[in-house]
């Protein structure tokens, strides 16, 4: 990884978007094996009205924050699930239903990558004093000697997420990891 900084990985703290899934748990196994400084942090985005207390969707169930957990402490990580429903709703749920009402198909998960996961996540991060926020997104950096951060394809091109993350800036760029779009999803599964 080119890295904004000269610090070793050990002095390199990089707080991990965690889901309880494979793609961010090996992102996370991967940056620990390297020798970072890593904290598992797991975003509870949404609560299903109606459907009883505590009853959470599928990201973020019991079971996936029981996974996140489980990684993280078989990782030797601290483990932080913080609750993101109110600016989720306001800023991901809102925009989607206000642009069907409109008669527009919406991309919810742009709008999540700008507002909640690269705004609210990373600007988090940098309350804890990590260097760097990393997720499971199957994309690549490339960073220039100037300081710029080009935002690349993945090597696995089918499973491509960069466009997703074409919302970011240079501000967010320069302090993000994607550490598995190095790697084929095979090799990320096995």
């Amino acid at each position: 990884m080119n890295l904004k900084q000269a610090k070793s990985p050990a002095e390199t703290t990089v707080v991990v978007a965690m889901s309880g899934g494979v793609d961010s748990s090996v992102a996370a196994a991967l940056l620990v094996e390297r020798g970072y400084n890593c904290i598992g942090v797991m975003m509870r985005l949404w609560a299903e009205v109606g459907a009883g207390e505590g009853s959470t969707n599928k990201c973020c169930s019991l079971e996936s924050v029981n996974d996140a957990r489980r990684v993280a402490d078989q990782l030797g990580m601290p483990f932080y699930l913080i609750n993101v429903e109110r600016p989720f709703k306001e800023r991901v749920v809102d925009y989607f239903i206000d642009g069907h009402r409109r008669g527009l198909t919406p991309n919810p998960c742009l709008a999540c990558n700008r507002h909640i996961r690269f705004d609210y996540l990373l600007n988090y991060a940098r309350k804890l004093g990590a260097d760097y926020l990393a997720t499971g997104h199957y994309a690549r950096l490339r960073r220039d000697d100037d300081g710029t951060v080009q935002l690349l394809k993945a090597v696995d091109e089918r499973k491509d997420q960069s466009y997703v993350l074409s919302v970011m800036g240079q501000a967010e760029l320069r302090d993000v990891l994607f550490p598995v779009g190095d790697y084929p999803k095979t090799e990320i599964r096995a």
